[in-house]
């Protein structure tokens, strides 16, 4: 590594607040072994090793969760991973998102003969119910991973330091530079049935464009269009936005101006990221739940940690689902979806050793961000063990109540469990001094985030 690299990083370190100084000292740690990156196989205690595991046919996998899954890569608690993570929506401009792309074409590879990747989605392989495809799009979500944690168990804790994310470049030539995402008002979002006008349905593409250097903060919009009919390789046409990864066929839609003189601050995160959950094979990663999943907030960003109940041997933690920007709710169906780079370390934390912690009896996904903790609320917070045929009625029973409710109970536990305090003290602090939102009204589970700034606990 270089010195003026070190200086660089060392000058940084001045500037953090003291809360943070062990997290850069771990990048600090990260820059110096990510020259000579190492396949840990093994859990035996040793330095932090730095591994990259590239977006490709032969290492995501597309809609859906499985504590079934073969692991891409296996670390120890401490190591360094970074993952490239592609957005299911790179098919509403091919020439953009995917072409010269070779992680983005391998995924995407589908033509007569066959997909590179056949199954998208939790649904049945022989599309038996809809028709629309293998796993019938139940779940949409291309995942990177799963990445096995040696020695992780149920009960466990997993935290995941978000260390860096970077906006994936263009790979046409065309395009060099820049970065291009798709925003979707789409069948799903919270406005399709209160449109004014109601007799006219329709999903509009818009597509935003970035300087994939990182030089500009802002997404601009290039242009929007609306969904036509589209007919997929294997013959079956798409009236709406109904299965992942069918790319649009330009001559098929006409393209016009759109928000000019409109722009949007860039805030890369990841909409999808969590760990395997235990209670079925395969899990559609739409709705959220304990083990994480599709929370879509805007906060799990770079800088940030989530924490997470690890459910089964191994955790198994996957990321996609990246996004430029996105506002709470996520109120037309989609963020901006585009396609990122995240470099993480993951760190285990056993079950004995959490009594005593902010972690003890931590049993929801939780984000610290440099100045507060956030809880996550759903409609249903494990909705795979409380609903019959979870998977298809989450759908039709999700409110905001009842994720206010969740959010409110386990900002209570943090408080109580975290902070010491007592119920009645817990509940008085929420009312004058947590912040609730909402987080998104369109991934089936709906969600709520409470927020409690970590000024409001004096130095002790």
């Amino acid at each position: 590594m270089s010195q003026t690299l070190i200086s660089n990083e060392l000058n940084r370190i001045e500037r953090m607040q003291s809360l943070q100084l062990l997290r850069v000292v771990s990048i600090v740690t990260f820059l110096a072994l990510s020259a000579s990156p190492v396949q840990a196989t093994e859990c035996e205690e040793g330095n932090p090793r730095h591994h990259t595991v590239a977006a490709s046919a032969s290492t995501v996998h597309w809609g859906y969760f499985s504590k079934n899954q073969e692991p891409v890569l296996e670390v120890r608690s401490g190591d360094f991973v970074t993952l490239e993570a592609l957005t299911h929506h790179a098919g509403d401009d091919f020439d953009r998102m995917i072409k010269g792309d070779p992680g983005a074409e391998s995924v995407y590879q589908w033509n007569p003969d066959g997909k590179n990747v056949e199954r998208r989605g939790a649904g049945p392989m022989d599309a038996s119910i809809h028709g629309r495809g293998a796993g019938e799009g139940f779940g949409v979500h291309i995942m990177t991973g799963p990445v096995r944690v040696c020695g992780a168990e149920p009960g466990d804790v997993l935290e995941v330091r978000i260390l860096d994310v970077h906006l994936r470049p263009s790979g046409n030539p065309a395009f060099e530079g820049r970065t291009y995402g798709s925003n979707v008002a789409a069948n799903w979002g919270f406005h399709y049935n209160d449109l004014i006008a109601p007799k006219e349905k329709r999903e509009v593409v818009t597509i935003f464009e970035l300087d994939s250097s990182g030089g500009s903060v802002w997404a601009k919009p290039l242009y929007s269009y609306r969904w036509t009919p589209q007919t997929d390789p294997f013959g079956v046409t798409h009236e709406t936005i109904d299965y992942p990864g069918v790319v649009v066929n330009p001559e098929t839609v006409t393209k016009r101006p759109v928000l000019e003189g409109v722009q949007v601050r860039a805030r890369p995160h990841f909409g999808t990221m969590g760990v395997a959950p235990r209670e079925a094979d395969l899990v559609d990663t739409v709705p959220p739940a304990y083990f994480g999943g599709n929370i879509d907030n805007w906060r799990i960003g770079k800088g940030a940690t989530m924490y997470y109940p690890v459910a089964v041997e191994g955790a198994l933690f996957s990321v996609g689902d990246p996004h430029a920007a996105q506002g709470d709710s996520e109120l037309s169906g989609t963020a901006i979806e585009t396609s990122l780079t995240g470099t993480f370390q993951l760190v285990l934390h056993k079950q004995s050793e959490l009594k005593t912690t902010r972690l003890a009896d931590l049993h929801y996904p939780l984000l610290e961000t440099e100045d507060a903790w956030i809880v996550h609320g759903f409609s249903y917070p494990n909705y795979l063990a409380e609903l019959e045929e979870p998977q298809q009625s989450i759908y039709q029973n999700s409110s905001i109540d009842r994720a206010m409710r969740d959010a409110f109970r386990k900002m209570r536990h943090f408080l109580m469990t975290a902070e010491g305090l007592t119920e009645d003290e817990a509940i008085s602090l929420m009312s004058v001094g947590a912040d609730f939102g909402i987080t998104q009204v369109v991934d089936g589970n709906w969600g709520v985030h409470g927020t409690i700034k970590k000024e409001v606990f004096m130095p002790r």
